[in-house]
């Protein structure tokens, strides 16, 4: 998902959220299989290299949307793919403060690597194009969700003392479809999405168990075939805006009231989709449990991997078997992007060494 409005076109970390609250243990969910040899949960790490595969896989897929199924697919996976990462970054900080130390992780591992690839992803518009435009408040292409998750850390004391927090921020979503917010801070991804961090505030470990029933299994993998067919049928008919939360309402071309009724029912979609998502997530450790630690720096680096393949796409590409395959590579990508030698080339990057810039922390008496 880009940033910017009109221009282009969302330490060991999550991108669920690209930076976790705590370890995996605070708040882990009851789980069938116990954690790994690191005392992570592999459930949430599974869950974040497959939404990180579908992210890259979509970004991968969008120049050929000319192809139905292409077209199909990108809608349906912008449908919930952002959502998720959002909701399980909200269960993530569950525990998070305006504590000393939980304060540095938030800017060493959010607002540094912000401004870092705000800069990068600009580079390449001064290469092919001789226009170098940077913007610290208004996020450019990928950069756009750390940003908003910035915000949404910052905000997480305040819907914790809200008795109905996940009503209010539905309500400043919808009423954020009704003004032309500026681009500047993500304004209108920020508040729209907002409903998606706030349920993963709301979420305890209970919750998360219901969905490990055979039962909830089931469901959750009848509910994706069936949003996926869904798709199918109507992604020719709802515009692409409202899967990208990008707009105000009259951008998009409705009045108010139906605006709001649609964001509404892109907002149930999504966790519906979130929900069916995680149901059939395994719990045990997989092959890409590994990867799925690492999911920050598929997220941030895969951008440029994109662009330059956007230039390459022949004619085989825009076709069924064409999308198909180019959907595959964006797996294959991502599990590329979150290995070890990657990390340790660009790890100064995406989880930069800040202890350097702060003063040290003292200890309780």
């Amino acid at each position: 998902m880009s940033g910017r409005g009109g221009r282009a076109e969302g330490r060991g970390g999550a991108l669920a959220g690209p930076v976790e609250e705590g370890s995996a243990r605070a708040g882990t969910p009851a789980r069938t299989a116990p954690p790994g040899r690191t005392g992570r949960d592999p459930f949430f790490d599974n869950a974040k290299f497959l939404a990180i595969a579908l992210v890259v896989s979509g970004h991968l897929i969008e120049d050929l949307r000319d192809v139905g199924i292409a077209h199909a697919a990108y809608f349906y996976v912008y449908v919930f793919h952002m959502p998720l990462f959002i909701v399980l970054s909200g269960y993530l900080s569950r525990n998070f403060t305006f504590s000393s130390g939980k304060a540095r992780k938030l800017i060493s591992a959010l607002a540094v690597p912000y401004a870092v690839f705000e800069v990068a992803y600009s580079l390449p518009r001064l290469v092919l194009y001789g226009k170098f435009e940077i913007s610290l408040l208004d996020p450019y292409y990928l950069t756009w969700f750390l940003m908003s998750l910035f915000l949404w850390r910052l905000s997480t004391p305040v819907w914790q003392q809200l008795r109905w927090p996940l009503v209010v921020a539905v309500g400043l979503s919808l009423l954020s479809g009704t003004s032309a917010l500026p681009d500047e801070l993500s304004m209108n991804r920020t508040l729209g999405l907002l409903p998606f961090y706030v349920l993963g505030l709301m979420l305890r470990p209970e919750h998360l168990a219901l969905l490990r029933r055979r039962g909830a299994r089931i469901a959750g993998a009848v509910t994706l075939a069936a949003g996926a067919a869904l798709a199918l049928v109507l992604h020719d008919d709802v515009k692409t805006e409202w899967i990208r939360w990008r707009h105000a309402n009259e951008a998009i071309g409705v009045d108010d009231l139906t605006g709001s009724l649609i964001r509404l029912g892109m907002l149930a979609a999504g966790a519906l989709l979130v929900a069916a998502f995680l149901a059939v997530t395994p719990s045990r450790r997989t092959w890409y449990s590994g990867l799925g630690a690492a999911t920050m720096y598929a997220y941030l680096l895969h951008g440029f991997v994109v662009k330059a393949a956007e230039h390459l796409y022949g004619d085989w590409a825009a076709t069924p078997p064409g999308v198909a395959a180019v959907a595959a590579s964006g797996v294959g990508l991502a599990a590329l992007l979150c290995t070890p030698p990657v990390r340790r080339v660009t790890r100064w990057a995406v989880e930069p060494r800040m202890d350097w810039a702060f003063t040290r922390l003292r200890r309780p008496a």
